[in-house]
């Protein structure tokens, strides 16, 4: 028997998101145009909308827990409607009820494993800096020039610290003066907070926070687009400011300033794939395409549905962690896109996106024509 939310505990969650929908809302239908669910099943924002203004929405269902928050519908929406916002405020009623459907199971692991070890990975808290093992990678200390602030994929998944060894790579060739916070650091909390669990992500980000100032950090750079958004647009919640740069953004800087050089060719057709928090999000679509064109012998080429209009990895709104079926996958059509313009690197400057693509690469068996690359891993083989 399906749920419905009590009307209160609906209205009040709106209101605290921000924005009276009712009033706002005229029904146009462009967020359910835009949305990319709609190129894989049908999915309409607008009913999830109308039902929310009235405290009618099924939070036993699946559709509330549909948005990956990309960025496209309240981009487009002409009357200002905060749709992600609505999202997130349906799942924390949810959350509060212990009710997720059994796709979204996995994010409650998720969750558990952030409160117990400060990563959605599972993975044991003493062993977050072992990426760096072997590695001229230095605890962070007040004198340094940044903090790198390596995140939770980047720190316990096999392909993405194949991305962290990089960087540090990078950042030690530069001659970066750079430390990093080993078992001291934290998930950033974004994609917890997006599934609904606000208390977790304000003690995450309540943790960090503290350890940042203990620490006299003052400029942080990461590789993690959820990570940097969050840093820079959630945490001044919590009356706190700190410098906050993508690594792409870093890197550019450090070229343009003479302190890092490339090498060699790069004989490789790319094209690269804009993820949602750093584009539509943040609005960072020129630097990694910079990045990209300094590297000698790299033909660059842009694919459909690029910048502003860049389709969703699928994996935002901590659907990183729900099961999305085969044939409902945002990252296949990517793919598709990359093979259509004879793309040999898919680069990106994401973890959710680059594990999502790899997965999809190895499901539409594309291992042997295309490769999925992070920016930093092109840059490591240019030096």
């Amino acid at each position: 028997m399906e749920t419905i939310a009590p009307f209160i505990e609906v209205i009040d969650e709106i209101k605290e998101a921000g924005g009276d929908i009712f009033k706002m809302c005229f029904q146009c239908g462009l967020c359910d145009s835009v949305c990319p669910w709609n190129q894989v099943r049908n999915f309409s924002m607008r009913k999830l909308i109308r039902e929310a203004a009235f405290g009618l929405s099924e939070i036993e269902g699946e559709d509330i827990w549909r948005c990956t928050t990309c960025g496209m519908c309240p981009s487009q929406c002409p009357r200002g409607v905060k749709q992600i916002d609505v999202a997130i405020a349906l799942r924390r009623v949810a959350t509060e009820y212990d009710i997720f459907p059994a796709s979204v199971k996995s994010a409650r692991t998720a969750r558990s494993s952030l409160i117990s070890e400060g990563n959605p990975l599972q993975g044991d808290r003493k062993k977050r800096a072992d990426w760096a093992k072997g590695l001229p990678v230095k605890p962070y200390a007040e004198e340094m020039e940044v903090l790198y602030f390596v995140g939770c994929y980047f720190s316990y998944d096999p392909r993405m610290k194949k991305v962290a060894v990089a960087t540090a790579n990078i950042l030690n060739k530069a001659g970066v003066a750079f430390g990093i916070l080993g078992e001291m650091e934290n998930c950033c909390g974004e994609s917890i907070r997006k599934t609904g669990s606000e208390q977790v992500f304000k003690d995450l980000a309540r943790e960090n926070i503290k350890t940042f100032i203990d620490h006299g950090v003052k400029k942080i750079i990461v590789s993690s687009p959820h990570c940097f958004h969050t840093f820079k647009n959630e945490y001044p919640e919590f009356m706190v400011n700190f410098e906050v740069i993508h690594m792409s953004q870093y890197i550019l800087e450090l070229i343009n300033e003479g302190r890092l050089s490339l090498k060699g060719e790069f004989p490789k057709r790319v094209t690269y794939h804009d993820p949602c928090y750093l584009g539509r999000h943040n609005g960072v679509y020129e630097e990694p395409r910079a990045l990209l064109n300094k590297v000698a012998g790299l033909e660059f080429i842009e694919m459909e549905d690029h910048g502003k209009n860049s389709l969703c990895c699928g994996g935002g709104g901590g659907r990183i962690w729900m099961d999305t079926p085969q044939e409902e996958r945002f990252s296949n059509i990517r793919l598709k896109q990359a093979k259509d313009v004879d793309a040999q690197v898919l680069a990106t400057a994401c973890p959710y996106c680059i594990t999502n693509f790899e997965e999809s690469r190895l499901n539409l068996e594309y291992e042997d024509i295309l490769e999925v690359k992070d920016i930093t891993e092109i840059i490591n083989d240019m030096l």
